[in-house]
């Protein structure tokens, strides 16, 4: 472990007006680019292998091989796409990375399509986040008109187009497949692969499809070398990261750390939970990961901890809930938006999570019935691997870890209402719902 704090991507956020193209190049922005253009496609490739960066969206597979993949006999043009579609649930990192510094992004698209031979980029962004759109389409025509996107970037006879596309607004195109058929004018729905989108992505062409925060981390990989970035972190987990840190605690933001830090640093460096308060659960990835208890505060934030402990690093969104709140609550909120946002495509994911939806309903209004955990794990044991896309695993992961940790509150479920053993507006994170006097049902 170095430094607890390693402000890379976030060093210049409180700058003035940090998104300008000239107070980034100010701060040695785009001479990463510059040193890019210099080297072969296949030396950039190699130093982002060695430098050990993994992808920051969430799977944590290694990018420059990722990168490496692209087949080179392929006739067909090839494509990066920026996946930006950020919107899991807790998950904070790449919408204000974009807004503060979109030129970290846009230097990163630069130099990762040079080094696969792409020609186009797409930045793919949340349709809702209307603010970052205009901002990274800003950074995109000052890149253009500074010779660093375009035709013959710098003279190098490198050329690029770069297109920031809004999405339409829904969950599931935030999965790779899904985005690409976005992309391409149909609805968002997953492909069955193989083929993989290296192969057979954008267009049927050969596509890299990587995270915000990845991309980003290419600029300072290329400009202080792999070394630099494999010296933080953990052996195998390697760099620094953004973490997220959400809900009841005192000072919620992003914290730039090396990956490996853990989750009582993190709260030690933010002021700790809010005052009078104890953790009692909380998310290492956002609400698609496996929930972990105040047991686990001391596991290392990085892919091999979290992995060992049964969960997934996930996107880093680690959302803290303290004792006011209600598991049972909590749950039934993250299966409703897994409901809502299912595509419809697998009978397992969009019949399970209706069902899971029903029975947690009940439980949370104290009308719960005895077998109804026993059919809750079931229901996830039926949907979770039997689907196109990770959604199903998400939707399921977060129940089952909950009824792991706090089975006796689901148990109470049976008897007593959740809003009578946990009141709602003792909690930060939820306004006193108007409930129903038939089935606790709310309004």
């Amino acid at each position: 472990m170095t430094d607890p704090i390693t402000p890379v991507l976030s060093a210049n956020w409180a700058d003035e007006r940090a998104w300008k193209i000239n107070n980034y190049e100010r701060t040695g922005g785009y001479a990463a680019l510059r040193r890019a253009l210099r080297m072969a496609p296949d030396e950039i490739v190699a130093e982002v292998k060695d430098s050990g960066l993994r992808g920051r969206g969430g799977a944590g597979f290694p990018t420059g091989m990722k990168w490496s993949f692209i087949p080179k006999d392929n006739p067909n043009p090839k494509y990066l796409v920026v996946n930006a579609d950020e919107s899991e649930p807790g998950t904070c990192k790449d919408i204000p990375l974009m807004m503060a510094s979109p030129h970290t992004l846009v230097e990163g698209v630069i130099i990762s399509s040079y080094a696969i031979g792409a020609s186009h980029a797409f930045i793919y962004v949340r349709g809702e986040v209307l603010h970052v759109a205009r901002r990274l389409q800003q950074a995109v025509a000052e890149a253009y008109s500074a010779g660093y996107a375009g035709k013959n970037i710098l003279g190098s006879g490198y050329d690029l187009e770069v297109t920031v596309h809004s999405g339409a607004g829904a969950y599931i195109c935030g999965e790779e497949t899904a985005l690409l058929d976005s992309l391409e004018g149909r609805r968002g729905q997953p492909r069955l692969r193989p083929p993989f989108p290296a192969v057979a992505g954008l267009y049927a062409s050969p596509t890299v499809i990587n995270n915000v925060e990845s991309i980003a981390s290419v600029p300072p990989i290329i400009a202080n070398g792999p070394e630099w970035f494999a010296s933080m972190g953990t052996e195998k987990s390697k760099g620094m990261t953004l973490y997220s840190l959400s809900g009841h605690v005192a000072r919620p933001g992003q914290v730039e750390a090396p990956l490996g830090i853990t989750l009582r640093e993190l709260l030690e460096l933010t002021g700790g939970m809010r005052e009078g308060h104890q953790l009692k659960f909380w998310t290492p990835g956002g609400s698609s990961t496996p929930i972990l208890t105040d047991e686990h505060l001391d596991i290392p934030l990085d892919y091999e901890g979290m992995a060992g402990a049964g969960t997934m690093l996930g996107t880093k969104a680690l959302q803290c809930f303290d004792e006011t709140t209600s598991v049972v609550r909590s749950t039934l909120r993250w299966i409703e938006f897994y409901k809502h946002e299912s595509c419809g495509k697998c009978t397992p994911c969009r019949e399970g999570s209706w069902w899971l939806v029903q029975i947690l309903m009940r439980i949370e209004a104290g009308e719960g019935r005895e077998g109804d955990i026993e059919k809750m794990l079931d229901l996830c044991e039926n949907i979770g691997g039997r689907s196109f896309c990770a959604l199903a695993d998400g939707a399921v992961a977060c129940l089952t870890s909950a009824i792991k940790y706090f089975r006796e509150e689901f148990e109470q479920g049976f008897h007593t209402p959740a809003w009578e053993l946990f009141p709602y507006e003792r909690s930060a994170l939820f306004a006193a719902p108007a409930r129903t006097a038939t089935t606790g049902a709310h309004a």
